[in-house]
């Protein structure tokens, strides 16, 4: 992987690591544009990653803050209550994860075809969003297991993880200034434990190819994108305007169902 190509690959991470068009499915279709094989480069993948959460907690650093003061207080408040709705949010991709490896691994081969038809799937979710009533509920602790179940589903490659989940919480009532932020929060542990996991699993002596500047480039594209999108997307929502990425999705996918063939 030369630098242009860390550049391009992290531009694309940051960007759809929080707009709702699904960083999997870009990354895989960039990849296949550029001929890149992650499988050859996973310490690329683990770098742009961290980058994508370090620009989740520069934008949520008092939230999160607040949230372990408040949490360690050990009272039962309402930081304690939001905390425990992430974890609850947590346990479907966390099953998930642990029981379907395998199977999740092997959905990300390249295969553009069935890249371009989850995208669809991801615009059919984001355009439904337009008929949701807003009931300006909170976010209960079962709204927090169903969006979660919704994150789960969103490891399939060209399902859009913020917009399934964005998606869900539109669709059960809850406030749109509060899913955007769950929605970033409820992710960032399950990040990090899945980037830790790589790094313990991996052989970087056989696995990495990548020289220290593409990385260095590929963080940096990736963490400034990200910071830009994580704060465009938390307008996006409160504003209830996912039918543009929605219709972006439809045009994507069609592009890459007609060129898989």
């Amino acid at each position: 992987m030369n630098w242009l190509e860390a550049l391009i690959l992290g531009i694309i991470q940051g960007l759809t690591e929080f707009l709702p068009v699904s960083s999997s499915g870009h990354l895989e279709l960039g990849k296949h544009i550029l001929g890149v094989e992650f499988s050859e480069n996973l310490t690329f993948t683990i770098v742009v990653h961290g980058a994508t959460v370090l620009s989740t907690i520069i934008v949520f650093w008092k939230t999160i803050i607040e949230l372990f003061h408040d949490f360690f207080q050990f009272k039962w408040n309402d930081s304690t209550k939001y905390v425990v709705k992430i974890f609850i949010s947590m346990i479907p991709v966390l099953i998930i994860g642990l029981l379907f490896e395998e199977q999740i691994e092997s959905m990300f081969t390249g295969n553009i075809l069935f890249v371009g038809i989850m995208l669809l799937v991801t615009a059919l979710l984001l355009a439904f969003t337009y008929y949701a009533k807003d009931k300006q509920k909170d976010i209960s602790y079962k709204d927090s297991l169903i969006i979660g179940i919704a994150q789960a589903i969103a490891v399939i490659p060209g399902i859009s993880r913020s917009g399934a989940t964005i998606a869900t919480g539109l669709y059960l009532g809850n406030k749109k200034e509060h899913i955007a932020k769950f929605s970033f929060l409820m992710v960032l542990i399950p990040i990090i434990g899945a980037n830790l996991k790589s790094l313990m699993d991996a052989d970087f002596s056989q696995s990495s190819t990548i020289s220290v500047t593409p990385l260095i480039i590929g963080f940096i594209a990736a963490f400034v994108t990200g910071l830009l999108a994580c704060r465009w997307m938390i307008n996006i929502v409160k504003r209830g305007k996912l039918i543009y990425f929605a219709i972006y999705c439809f045009i994507i996918g069609s592009i890459a169902i007609i060129f898989s063939f």
